[in-house]
């Protein structure tokens, strides 16, 4: 039902003229104002044109019955009725237009008439109708004026109207295809003058989609209000691409500073911890228990700055580009050595290895190991005791996969996204860590990932405890061996 509201209110958007593209818009008025103006244009000329055959329709009948007049003589003789003196023949003379006449005398008596002559009514002078017959009624008059009978002539008006209806229904033809012809020509000439616009939208889209302000915009044809929006366009994504260097130099700039910053914060740091490390060894005689102690928390904090330092500048290096070169490696041996050294901080928690075969990535193995290594620290930091921790490799494809699953709490799906943000920490019963930790082990894993081309998601194990799954590019997918390596 939600599929059918939303193809409905869609369709009712298209059928609004306020939401249709600007070309058929364009089109629309094109033909609206033409039919506007064919209307106006054949209604003129429609009615001229139809008086004016009615008219012409009138002067004939009259002509006609003006000349029988003029023709026919009515006798009155002193014996006998009246009689007609016939001048043309009046079967002749209508034969042609299919019309009627008849010769009356005085006394409104039909005294000659053509053959078939059709019903013309009483005679009344000038034009009259009578059953669908235009009459047309001419006195006949003598040598002294006097008028002797009246000659009717009469032609049925029905070609007549045929003809109307034919001028009407070739104008109304006419006005539509006029209007057809002005909507394809106002589609046509305002996707033409749309183009350079479409152009412009078009290359908008592809730099929206590609983050690069450095694209350059289509130059204008000609200077026009489209020409000068190309132009404006231009100068904008000039202006944006000069603020994003200078804002990446400004950011590049930073990154190199923290790298270099916190290398340097190495060394000092190193000299601190040998000291107090020799400091601790020289306290060990009885009565120097509050020195040691003071000593222990010095140590135990130095070493603690010692893992920051180190980890913001991995990140740091990330950051900059600039991390270590990749070589050919084998990642199931990495992550043998990493669960190996991770072993002895599970605790009384069980660690299982699942890595069979070598697989071979162009990778840094010291930041391989690094990503894997945080990734069970952070399963036994976040998973009670008695716990399963299960680190597995496999091939998908073209991808080397290394999983670590636990049966722990999990992470709430919401969250799953946040995890691999900086100075994010869990907090939960599960925490059994000895310490606080930075809050930038996750965010290693997925920098040391995306720096090998690869990812990092967090998801729910099969036991409802969290999943960690990594994907890194096999070095060579087809060439992917079974040699199995001894699991720790």
């Amino acid at each position: 039902m939600r599929l059918v509201a939303n193809r409905s209110s869609s369709t009712g958007r298209l059928l609004r003229p306020g939401s249709w593209p600007l070309r058929w818009r364009l089109a629309a008025v094109s033909a609206g104002l033409t039919l506007v103006i064919l209307m106006l244009f054949g209604a003129v000329i429609g009615t001229v044109a139809t008086q004016r055959i009615r008219d012409d329709f009138n002067s004939e009948v009259r002509s006609a019955a003006q000349i029988l007049a003029s023709e026919f003589k009515v006798e009155y003789p002193a014996l006998g009725p009246p009689r007609a003196r016939e001048g043309p023949r009046l079967n002749d003379f209508v034969l042609p237009d299919d019309a009627s006449a008849r010769v009356l005398d005085i006394n409104l008596d039909v005294r000659a008439s053509t053959r078939g002559s059709a019903d013309l009514g009483a005679p009344q002078a000038g034009l009259s109708e009578h059953d669908g017959i235009r009459v047309a009624t001419e006195p006949i008059v003598d040598d002294n004026g006097t008028t002797t009978g009246y000659v009717q002539y009469g032609r049925s008006v029905e070609h007549v109207d045929s003809t109307v209806d034919r001028l009407w229904l070739f104008i109304v033809a006419g006005i539509f295809f006029g209007t057809l012809l002005a909507s394809f020509a106002g589609v046509a000439i305002a996707r033409r003058a749309m183009r350079p616009i479409a152009s412009l939208t078009a290359t908008a889209r592809e730099i929206a989609a590609t983050g690069d302000p450095s694209r350059r915009m289509p130059e204008p044809a000609v200077e026009d209000e489209v020409g000068e929006l190309a132009l404006t366009l231009e100068e904008m994504l000039r202006s944006l691409d000069a603020a994003r260097a200078e804002r990446e130099g400004a950011m590049q700039k930073q990154r190199e500073f923290v790298a270099d910053a916190s290398h340097e914060l190495r060394t000092p740091l190193t000299s601190v911890l040998a000291n107090l490390e020799l400091l601790q060894a020289s306290l060990g005689a009885p009565g120097q228990d509050e020195d040691r102690e003071m000593v222990d928390s010095a140590l135990r904090s130095s070493r603690r700055m010692s893992r920051l330092v180190a980890d913001l500048l991995l990140l740091a290096r990330a950051d900059a580009g600039r991390l270590d070169k990749h070589r050919r490696c084998d990642l199931a041996e990495i992550a043998g050595d990493a669960a190996a050294e991770a072993a002895p901080l599970m605790g009384n928690r069980t660690l299982t290895v699942d890595n069979e075969r070598p697989l071979r990535v162009e990778g840094s193995p010291d930041e391989l190991h690094r990503m894997i290594l945080n990734l069970l620290d952070n399963a036994a930091r976040h998973t009670p005791a008695g716990s399963l921790i299960e680190l597995s490799l496999r091939v998908e494809g073209e991808e080397a996969v290394v999983e670590v699953a636990d049966d722990g709490p999990g992470i709430p799906a919401a969250v799953r996204t946040q995890v691999f943000d900086r100075f994010v920490r869990g907090e939960g019963p599960a925490d059994t860590a000895r310490g606080a930790g930075t809050g930038l082990g996750l965010a290693i894993v997925s920098a040391v990932a995306a720096s090998h081309d690869g990812s990092v998601e967090a998801t729910e194990s099969a036991s409802g405890g969290a999943l960690f799954r990594i994907r890194i590019p096999l070095a060579d997918p087809e060439q992917v061996v079974s040699d199995p390596l001894k699991a720790v």
